[in-house]
């Protein structure tokens, strides 16, 4: 079974509350903080804990137990100060993972800047993509097939290259099936136990969301092709 996580989110607009709500079904075990009154009222019942503070102030952050959190994600961007300050000041609190919400590139690379291991932008990834591709590291981008059950992009990349997906058995060693196979800008569809995987090429693979969770985590994206299709609305 795919290991329960801590995370904090702060921010709970509708992508922050779709994050939470979704890494707390996921299993996982959340914090969901916001400056707000109503918003961690309504999610008390569904993430482990909800709470109210500025996340703006250090000590408050401290009081929560951010320092023994290893991965908190802010999900503000419409206020870009509030933002670029709970960034940083998670860094130095020694948050290891901090995925934060930009409004545009320039605010991403600000965000990067002080401490920001990721930048997503709304209007590219929902919340319940950043809750997948958090939940599961070895996902890329993920797309909802029914309720528990997705559609992944997964770069092939260290022990993967140079081997087959026979040798691989992704259906036996994590429980999903290899759907297509991007390489460059050309698509395989079904591919076959035989097909030898290079380095670059990117699976786009099927199964359960827990399944999903135990594909061997990644750090950088790939050149292969993307699942940029619809996803469930955050």
């Amino acid at each position: 079974m795919p290991s329960r996580r801590q995370v904090a989110v702060l921010g709970l607009g509708r992508f922050g509350s779709a994050v939470a709500r979704e890494l707390a079904r996921l299993g996982h075990d959340v914090l969901a903080v916001d400056a707000g009154e109503k918003a961690p009222q309504d999610l008390s019942t569904e993430v482990s804990h909800a709470a109210q503070a500025d996340i703006t102030d250090r000590e408050a952050l401290e009081d929560l137990g951010l320092r023994d959190f290893d991965t908190a994600i802010v999900a503000v961007s419409s206020r870009l100060e509030v933002s670029i300050l709970a960034t940083a000041l998670l860094k130095r609190l020694g948050v290891k993972r901090i995925v934060a919400k930009a409004a545009n590139e320039l605010h991403g690379s600000i965000l990067e800047e002080v401490g920001a291991n990721r930048v997503v932008y709304p209007e590219r990834e929902t919340g319940i993509r950043v809750a997948h591709s958090f939940a599961a590291p070895g996902v890329l981008d993920y797309l909802d097939a029914a309720p528990g059950y997705g559609l992944a992009r997964v770069p092939v990349h260290g022990a993967w290259v140079g081997k087959t997906l026979g040798e691989l058995d992704l259906d036996t060693a994590c429980g999903v099936t290899a759907v297509l196979l991007g390489r460059g800008a050309d698509v395989i569809v079904g591919p076959n136990g035989s097909e030898l995987l290079r380095a670059g090429d990117a699976l786009i693979v099927a199964g359960r969301d827990e399944d999903l969770e135990r594909l061997p985590a990644v750090s950088a994206p790939p050149q292969g092709i993307r699942a940029e299709g619809p996803a469930r609305p955050a």
